[in-house]
């Protein structure tokens, strides 16, 4: 079993690096099988996302095909995949970034009611409350 780091997941969707994307690409078109896929861990999500929205200036609905796609695709396994489709709908139907409802999803299943935080945009999303 072999995860993937979010440098190698980037060069692979967004192709911009032609050196890197070429590594990326025969990597995980050689070493990501159906039955061996290759693990693709929460945090990569998060950073991905960030640098999907930041770097390459891609839009909410941009960020939730490339986050469903990977979670269709069968040579590629992302941790509690559940967990990631509950947030990825809360993120699609709110102003709140991704790795949010991710956090709150995540929290959400190792049995907590509440995740505190001080973001008062957040603190409005389920599963969040504001701390005072």
């Amino acid at each position: 079993m072999k995860g993937l780091d979010t440098n190698v997941l980037v060069r692979y969707i967004a192709q911009d690096d032609p050196v890197q994307a070429a590594q990326a690409t025969q990597y995980i078109e050689m070493h990501c099988t159906a039955d061996s896929p290759c693990i693709i861990g929460q945090i990569v999500l998060c950073e991905l996302a960030w640098v999907l929205e930041s770097n390459y200036n891609q839009s909410r609905d941009d960020i939730v095909s490339v986050i469903e796609h990977l979670l269709q695709v069968g040579q590629l396994e992302l941790m509690e995949p559940e967990i990631v489709w509950r947030a990825l709908n809360d993120y699609k139907n709110s102003n709140v970034d991704f790795p949010d409802h991710l956090l709150a999803r995540i929290n959400e299943a190792s049995g907590c009611t509440e995740t505190m935080t001080f973001d008062k945009k957040v603190s409005k999303q389920p599963g969040f409350q504001l701390l005072r």
